[in-house]
Formats: structure tokens, sequence, C-alpha cells
């Protein structure tokens, strides 16, 4: 395979990523950000830790989705990230899950 089928390959299989994604969103609440994955969940709990000083995130998550392009089982029951990086954690609203349409146009 040459670095050219490798790149078609990687690039495919990211479209399909994303459109997994495109069909799952709406089945989660949560949007959670780690320094390694992107997770949609409906459950997440982040605890702050401390331990010789050194301050980490202990985040659990359940009934999630992971984008990780190389997974063939992206759903999982329970998630457990233990990290000293940020963790960034979003609400989704309703409105934001909805892309939008022509409503309205060329009427």
């Amino acid at each position: 395979m040459g670095a050219e089928d490798l790149e078609k390959y990687e690039t495919e299989m990211e479209l399909q990523l994303y459109r997994e994604y495109r069909d799952v969103v709406g089945l989660f609440s949560h949007v959670v950000e780690t320094e390694r994955r992107f997770y949609l969940c409906n459950s997440v709990d982040v605890k702050v830790r401390s331990d010789g000083g050194e301050v980490y995130f202990d985040v659990t998550m359940s009934d999630a989705w992971v984008w990780d392009v190389y997974r063939p089982a992206r759903f999982v029951k329970n998630v457990r990230v233990v990290t000293f990086k940020d963790v960034n954690i979003e609400e989704l609203a309703k409105s934001d899950l909805q892309v939008p349409g022509n409503e309205g146009f060329g009427r």
C-alpha cells in the first residue's frame, strides 16, 4: 500500500466517522474533550484530585460514544479517564443538535 492509498483510506475512515457522529449526536446530552479523545455521553462526573502536590482530573462517563477512527466499537457502557491535562465538558442543547436545513429557502 502506497502513501497515496493510505491517505485515501484514512480520509474515507474519517468521513465515515463524521457521518456516524452526525447520526448519533442526538442520542447524547454531553460532549467531553480530553487531551486524547472526544466523547459523547449521557452522564459525566469530574473529580479534581491531588497527589503529592500534583492536581489531576478523574472523569467518569457512562453511555458513551468515542471519537476514534481506529476503534472498531465506539459505543462504551462506562469510561474512566485520569488526566493531568484540561478537560472540557459541555451540555448539549437540543437546538445545537439540529443541522440547519433548507427551510424557508426558495419559497
